[in-house]
């Protein structure tokens, strides 16, 4: 044999071992057997066929054209996929409908899926994503920020797997909320390609200004407690991100298991309840708690009342009432001593009871938006599979808690107090230090009124965007305040300043079609006519449904 052909043979066999050795580090992932793509096929023309039968309003948000086009694309594509790769893309369909009840029950812990997680708890921060906790063999990423899952970023890893992810429409909070654990899922992070072999993914984290990496392998996650939303639970054994911490275990972290309980803080004279899901316990009802709770209120000093909903991810909508009642006949509702915190976790009945803590209490909302939208579709039905036996769920109902035309997103606070990573390890509670560094203010409208009454515009305006900048008010909507303000002066025919508050509006809403509209006719009245076309058109573009504008753009072209 000639020195060429020897060495020829030996590359050969060098990349025959090393693609040997790339197989085997790799999930083997097979794609269904033909008999099991037409049963997957099936399942999937069942779904599509019931889910626009059971749900409310299935296409409140996805038009049916692209809901249909996901199910063809799937059906065509179904024998190419793994089992796991098939469940994934059926949620991905079900997650069009944008609608926080409707999506695959127990996707990620339902042992009839099967799906796993690697072995760490992720939550997004205000200052990003962190491990908070993990096993004890991985405790050096404890702490650390994400930086990059797999083969992708942490940000091109949440963008890959929000489509995955059932939540209400345009809510980040409730997305953020629930994404965490799609980013350990091995099956879903392989289904979108940010991890190849499941068996053993990298994460790279950022921790005390060096960069770590792990090499996680999958296990069976236990499922969240009671059916509550638990997403600070770890099992045990596990080392997390507040062991270290000096300060005791806060208020809010305390008892998170228990449905209901409050506590005295007598140093301050106040009452501190954690309302954690809206179910009855199996020795006292809500009906009983509240009783006991504002009986306490009664016959004793209580100046401050605080009721922490950041845990409560629902339950019966029905059981809400002797609480509400209870507030609004207790001596607490009163402007700055009742507060209310929420969070990303406060969602369906929960959501239900801050609507009406909103419309029937003086409370002031602290911490960060809701995970729900304020008017929602809820009260899922079943829907199940069958052939995989996989079950969906549809909403069967609209709950119109408030006006028709609340199109909020969430229920934002009006004192934003929002957790950081540092405040997470520390044991510091932002949103009770916010609640009892808490000093009443004038009503926004009533400072601007007051430098309008002085002629100074000028002053007004500075006064709003003081406002608008203060980190406190990040999640205060003004909008229909400012609205309404500028129509009560032009009622007053001051009109320039009417013109000069709409300008604020649509400097700070200026996706809002609503804000040009009353914008233009403000300018109509004051007869400037090019400028009242210009912002009815601005209006028109924004939503081209939009009557008045039509019909005033019609009258002001024909003047």
């Amino acid at each position: 044999m000639s020195k060429i052909n020897r060495l020829f043979l030996i590359f050969c066999l060098l990349l025959s071992a090393q693609s040997l050795l790339a197989q085997s580090n790799r999930s083997v992932i097979s794609a269904v057997s033909s008999a099991e793509a037409e049963k997957w096929r099936a399942d999937l023309r069942h779904l599509a066929a019931e889910m626009p039968q059971r749900h409310k309003n299935l296409f409140h948000t996805a038009k049916r054209e692209q809901f249909d086009a996901a199910v063809k694309n799937l059906e065509e594509r179904i024998p190419t996929l793994a089992r796991h790769q098939i469940i994934v893309e059926l949620a991905r369909i079900v997650a069009l409908v944008q609608d926080g009840h409707t999506g695959i029950n127990g996707l990620l812990f339902d042992p009839k899926i099967g799906f796993r997680s690697y072995p760490l708890t992720l939550y997004f921060f205000k200052d990003g994503l962190f491990v908070t906790a993990a096993a004890r063999e991985h405790a050096d990423v404890v702490g650390g920020r994400v930086l990059k899952i797999g083969n992708a970023s942490a940000a091109e890893a949440f963008d890959k797997i929000k489509g995955l992810v059932f939540h209400d429409q345009q809510n980040e909070f409730g997305l953020k909320g629930a994404a965490m654990m799609y980013l350990v899922s091995p099956e879903v992070l392989n289904t979108v390609g940010i991890v190849e072999n499941m068996e053993s993914a990298t994460y790279v984290v950022e921790k005390d200004g060096k960069q770590v990496t792990v090499e996680l392998k999958p296990f069976v996650r236990p499922a969240p407690t009671a059916g509550h939303t638990r997403r600070y639970i770890k099992p045990d054994g596990w080392v997390d991100a507040r062991d270290a911490a000096r300060a005791p275990t806060p208020l809010w972290l305390k008892d998170t298991d228990n449905l209901f309980w409050f506590e005295y803080l007598a140093d301050s004279k106040t009452v501190y309840v954690q309302f954690n899901g809206v179910a009855d316990k199996e020795n006292e009802t809500v009906a009983q708690f509240s009783h006991r709770l504002f009986d306490f209120v009664e016959k004793n000093p209580v100046e401050r009342f605080i009721l922490d909903l950041r845990w409560n991810g629902g339950g019966n909508n029905y059981l809400n009432k002797p609480l509400v009642v209870g507030l609004i006949k207790s001596k607490v509702d009163v402007r700055g001593k009742l507060f209310t915190i929420i969070s990303r976790y406060t969602y369906s009945a929960a959501q239900n009871l801050v609507n009406e803590l909103e419309k029937y209490t003086n409370t002031i909302f602290v911490g960060e938006p809701t995970g729900e939208n304020v008017n929602f579709y809820g009260d899922p039905a079943r829907i199940e599979l069958p052939n995989s036996g996989l079950v969906v769920r549809a909403s069967t109902l609209w709950w119109q808690n408030l006006d028709p035309r609340d199109r909020r997103i969430w229920t934002g606070p009006q004192v934003a107090a929002e957790l950081t990573s540092t405040d997470y390890f520390s044991n510091n509670d932002p949103a009770l230090k916010a609640i009892f560094a808490y000093s009443p203010k004038k009503e926004l409208t009533e400072q601007l009124m007051e430098a309008l009454d002085a002629n100074d515009v000028a002053q007004a305006a500075k006064r709003f965007r003081e406002f608008k900048a203060d980190p406190a008010n990040a999640y205060v909507n003004v909008e229909n305040t400012m609205n309404s303000f500028g129509y009560r002066l032009m009622g007053m025919k001051r009109l320039d300043q009417a013109i000069e508050i709409f300008k604020l509006n649509t400097e700070a809403y200026p996706q809002s079609s609503n804000v040009w509209d009353s914008l233009g006719e403000a300018y109509m009245n004051k007869g400037m006519k090019e400028l009242a076309i210009k912002n009815y058109e601005k209006s028109l573009e924004l939503d081209p449904s939009n009557g008045n504008a039509v019909q005033m753009l019609k009258r002001l072209r024909a003047m």
